[in-house]
């Protein structure tokens, strides 16, 4: 008898060791340590797995690589400021259309309901311009008044915006996506009182500095939250990076889409436009002949003659027409041009990497000031003479611009202003328009000839201007690897 309760009793006692061993495999085992993940009792280290990504709404997989970016014809005007060289792209996401009208309204509807009341400069300055449409000796009124805010226009591609518009509305975007994610998941609960001084930004969130109205938060294994939980934090793979404009380079790799001519690693056929053939017109049986994007057909002839019209706009078309290229994106030629990252330099081939090249860094560190506010300082100078990488914070005019890229030896009296630098070397508004504020637009418009339709034209204009041919469409960061789904 006192052998079998012994028995019983090492078998009761091995039973709950493997029981407790099978409690603690079900939290991983660090690989270096031994301690585990997510466990109070072994050292509190909170590790998310990583998840399938999540793709923002509007966005398409772009998988990147090696691709020969610059001229694909000669260049008509003789610039010579896009010869043809090697680059490779990351892997990436581009939004599937350009911004329409009702995204741009939305956006404006949300800055009157939190800065309208005490800060309406803020809503007047996100303004779409919409006198762009006025021209002195054409009669284009009507579209002052209605192409932005009528519901017939909602699905065509906003204008008006400049570069720096449209950088706060991807910003904005980014908050708006990140927010809706929280109270997806649970972490938030909608807080429809939100003002001008508190109201979600994800960098404030993630800094603690703003909490909302909180629903059930994020599991804590730290034994330090009173309530068992947390703020969600970059770490759990929820969270999404922000939506910016794309750059040149992603840009001009998108929309010629090369990987509908990619076989066994290599492209067998390279492109003029965003599609095969160097016509303007669709070789597909059931469609031979029809215009395969919106643009200007010679002098006077916007859209065709009525009863045969070749592309059907006189104006911007809606975002979704004509056919997508095989990336799956739509008026990666004609519609409407659109703005990209980069500042214009017409050497930019020679001087910018072949990794994902671009022109226009500017530094920044977050800092958090006096009453909580998430702000972005330049870099100093202090804080970079031992860096390896790079040394100073402004590249905007690395190398094209600055101090070090000319002969020169009388610009002490700039006083060191990166702008007068580049303003002193290109005479702007004297010999030249460039200037460190001169950003990159790609692709041609309903207004532009076949010559911009071409991925690789380059063409510039000052951040802070607008017209009525150019829209924008935005990009983000793809995490992780660097494979794709993408379309064929």
């Amino acid at each position: 008898m006192r052998k079998n309760f012994r028995f019983i009793a090492i078998s009761v006692i091995l039973c709950a060791g493997f029981l407790m061993i099978s409690c603690k495999n079900s939290n991983k085992a660090s690989k270096t340590t031994g301690w585990y993940y997510n466990d109070p009792n072994y050292g509190n280290f909170s590790v998310t797995e990583a998840a399938d990504e999540r793709i923002g709404p509007g966005l398409v997989p772009i998988e990147g690589g090696a691709f020969t970016m610059g001229n694909t014809q000669e260049n008509v005007y003789y610039t010579w400021d896009n010869s043809a060289r090697n680059v490779t792209v990351s892997s990436f996401y581009m939004d599937e259309t350009e911004v329409r009208n009702i995204d741009y309204l939305e956006y404006i509807y949300w800055l009157q309901k939190i800065y309208g009341t005490d800060y309406p400069m803020i809503v007047k300055e996100a303004l779409p311009d919409t006198l762009v449409w006025r021209s002195s000796l054409s009669y284009n009124e009507p579209m002052v008044e209605v192409y932005l805010r009528h519901p017939a226009y909602h699905e065509y591609p906003v204008v008006g915006v400049s570069w720096l518009q449209a950088n706060d509305y991807a910003m904005w975007r980014s908050d708006r996506v990140n927010e809706h994610i929280l109270i997806s998941e649970g972490v938030l609960s909608f807080d429809s009182d939100q003002t001008a001084d508190s109201h979600f930004s994800t960098d404030a969130y993630l800094a603690g500095q703003y909490s909302g109205i909180v629903n059930k938060g994020i599991k804590d294994y730290s034994g330090k939250s009173e309530t068992g939980y947390r703020n969600a934090r970059m770490e759990d793979g929820f969270l999404l990076p922000q939506y910016r404009l794309p750059t040149e380079a992603e840009w001009e790799y998108a929309a010629l889409a090369l990987i509908g001519n990619t076989t066994e690693e290599r492209i067998v056929e390279r492109r003029v436009y965003p599609w095969n053939t160097d016509g303007l017109r669709s070789d597909e049986k059931n469609y031979y002949g029809t215009f395969t994007a919106n643009y200007k057909r010679g002098n006077g002839d916007y859209m065709g003659i009525a009863g045969d019209l070749n592309d059907g706009a006189a104006f911007p078309g809606p975002v979704a027409s004509y056919w997508p290229n095989d990336y799956g994106l739509y008026n990666m030629a004609g519609n409407v041009s659109e703005w990209v990252l980069d500042v214009y330099r017409p050497l930019s081939f020679e001087d910018v990497a072949d990794h994902n090249p671009y022109r226009g860094n500017v530094f920044q560190n977050k800092v958090v000031d006096s009453i909580g506010n998430i702000t972005y300082q330049e870099a100093t100078p202090e804080s970079v003479t031992a860096r390896r990488n790079y040394r100073n914070s402004y590249n905007v005019n690395y190398n094209d611009g600055d101090a070090q890229s000319t002969i020169q030896n009388d610009w002490a009296s700039v006083n060191g202003d990166q702008k007068n630098f580049t303003d002193q070397m290109y005479e702007y508004g004297v010999t030249t328009l460039i200037s460190d504020k001169s950003r990159v637009y790609k692709g041609g418009s309903w207004a532009d000839g076949p010559y911009y339709l071409s991925p690789s034209t380059r063409r510039f204009l000052e951040e802070d201007q607008a017209t009525a041919t150019i829209g924008f469409r935005c990009a983000m960061n793809k995490i992780g690897s660097a494979l794709t789904k993408s379309k064929k």
